[in-house]
């Protein structure tokens, strides 16, 4: 409680129109407010405190998602009792997982509510998730850890977590086929090439060749995802030999 009560600096006004808001989305009535402006204001805004601090959700985010990962991790840890740590950490990353963060964050609406000097059509889709990250750590300044659980569990485990079918979830299709190829001793690598054609954005295409032959190629907007892309469509062609090690991935 004196942690709380040091690191609110201000007091809840109800007749302000981001008190609504907050309980909303929460389901809890806030009691400093100023936090919960910090998680709407853009770092394009360049506010600053009488510090001169910057004011903005980046501090938020961080302490948000270090709050998250200690709430999932005690979900699993109480619903799956025989899985080993390997695995609860495994589980644990297939639910804190970039995008699926951003769908949260993109559900609950909150870009709507930010403060920015940049233009909407402008953000990249991370940003969804990292105000979510933003206000699970005002949440958590602002209400607790017991509070903040509830909240995490209302809008993200409850309705959208299923342990059941995150067991097979596949976080990198990369990782799985290249982990059998070296096992098998196969002798693989991606090819990437700048493959822009008439468009104007940048585009690449990855190309996977085995033993001297191509076996997938896919295109998109930065390496990285080519190489993910073409890696997905490999694995197809051989699923049926690598669900032994799918489960570990």
């Amino acid at each position: 409680m004196k942690l709380q009560r040091f690191l609110r600096s201000g007091r809840s006004n109800k007749q302000e129109p981001l008190f609504n808001v907050v309980k909303s989305l929460t389901g809890i009535s806030p009691k400093d407010l100023s936090l919960y402006k910090r998680v709407f204001t853009h770092t394009s805004m360049e506010k600053t405190d009488a510090s001169g601090k910057k004011i903005n959700y980046e501090r938020l985010e961080y302490l948000g998602d270090a709050v998250l990962n200690t709430i999932v991790a005690a979900h699993l840890f109480k619903e799956l009792p025989q899985n080993s740590e390997g695995s609860l950490t495994l589980m644990r990353s297939k639910i804190v997982r970039r995008d699926f963060l951003n769908q949260i964050g993109e559900g609950l609406g909150l870009i709507q509510h930010l403060a920015s000097n940049v233009p909407q059509k402008n953000y990249g889709a991370d940003v969804h998730g990292n105000l979510f990250e933003a206000l699970v750590g005002a949440v958590f300044l602002d209400n607790g850890f017991e509070a903040c659980s509830r909240f995490v569990h209302s809008c993200m485990i409850t309705p959208h977590v299923d342990l059941s079918k995150l067991h097979n979830k596949v976080l990198s299709y990369k990782s799985l086929l290249v982990d059998w190829f070296q096992k098998n001793r196969l002798q693989y690598r991606f090819e990437i090439l700048e493959d822009n054609g008439s468009e104007k954005v940048s585009y690449y295409k990855a190309k996977l060749w085995i033993d001297n032959k191509v076996i997938a190629s896919a295109r998109a907007t930065n390496k990285k995802k080519a190489v993910e892309k073409a890696s997905k469509r490999a694995y197809f062609q051989f699923q049926h030999k690598i669900k032994s090690i799918q489960s570990r991935h």
